[in-house]
């Protein structure tokens, strides 16, 4: 098995009742909403980018954010992603001292 938890690696040998018994742990997981492509971010006060950093975040995957607070509401029209990397995405966004624009993201894809 990879180090990312996936249920199958191309290079490994599987044994069929743990394996069966992991992709039953995983479709439960999956079925209670845990699918573990999610997160928040507050975004960086003073400063016009915030770096997200999740191992599990791929560089095609596309972002959404669900703002949490008032200001990041007002943020949302000038937020968006600017950079994907393996592991991190970037946030561009406007530069001021607001310490409260909160949001909840999920990548897909």
């Amino acid at each position: 098995m990879s180090d990312r938890n996936n249920l199958v690696s191309p290079d490994s040998k599987t044994d069929a009742p743990g394996f069966i018994a992991k992709l039953f742990r995983q479709l439960e997981q999956i079925l209670n909403g845990r699918t573990r492509n999610q997160g928040a971010v507050t975004l960086t006060a003073n400063a016009a980018t915030t770096v997200i950093n999740n191992p599990l975040f791929e560089s095609h995957q596309a972002v959404v954010l669900s703002p949490l607070t008032a200001n990041a509401a007002a943020a949302i029209a000038t937020t968006y992603v600017s950079a994907r990397t393996a592991g991190q995405f970037t946030l561009a966004h406007a530069n001021n001292a607001q310490v409260d624009k909160s949001f909840e993201y999920i990548f897909v894809g």
